[in-house]
């Protein structure tokens, strides 16, 4: 079960994207440098990481061998060192971590990268992998036939650009779902006992949500 305390566990266990990588060999770490290296966020999207106002822990679950993990971590590192002091983000390998491996599978596989997005108090806000839609649309276009990337090519541009987007979209929807449990958790409570305030000291309208449209 991924309990907050358990998340919390792994989380401590895991280790930030530079001494992660560093345990791989050096074919591995030139390739993921090569990714990183090439990916780059736009002045407007980096802004928008940068107005992240609440704490994301963000766990992924990787191998370093893996070309998946090879053509997308180095993404999302690039995200979160857009707001560094409100991301966090450390990677566990797979198969050293059985116990978390075998929690998130996606369609009976163990497959990497997974991603494991939580609040600052490690409760699960939402989980994507292994791979994202432009990266699905990109292997079905050139009809690569392979269950997983070797990593050995990187991909074009085009490509890298929207695997960036897509990332950061799932980084957005987390920190929607942080905040939302803080927002929605008050709605509730208050639900039937007359308007909420909100800032400015106006009443909100969202006071007739219910818990079961919350749901």
């Amino acid at each position: 079960m991924l309990s907050s305390e358990f998340l919390k566990q792994k989380f401590s266990a895991a280790a930030n994207y530079q001494k992660y990588l560093a345990t791989g060999t050096e074919e591995h770490q030139r390739r993921w440098q090569k990714i990183y290296d090439a990916a780059h966020l736009s002045p407007p999207l980096e802004s928008l990481v940068r107005s992240f106002a609440r704490q994301m822990n963000v766990l992924v679950l990787s191998g370093t061998w893996c070309g998946d993990c090879v053509e997308q971590v180095p993404l999302m590192q690039k995200i979160a060192e857009a707001n560094p002091q409100k991301i966090d983000l450390r990677a566990l390998d797979r198969d050293l971590n059985r116990d978390l491996t075998e929690q998130v599978r996606i369609n009976a596989g163990d497959r990497v990268p997974v991603v494991i997005f939580m609040s600052e108090d490690f409760e699960f806000c939402s989980l994507a992998g292994d791979r994202t839609l432009s990266r699905y649309r990109s292997i079905a276009q050139k009809r690569l036939g392979p269950a997983c990337s070797t990593g050995l090519v990187p991909p074009d541009q085009d490509e890298l650009t929207a695997t960036l987007e897509d990332w950061l979209d799932e980084f957005e929807r987390g920190l929607s779902r942080i905040e939302g449990r803080q927002v929605f958790g008050k709605v509730i409570v208050n639900f039937g006992a007359g308007p909420i305030e909100a800032r400015g000291g106006q009443s909100s309208p969202i006071q007739l949500l219910t818990a079961q449209e919350y749901e």
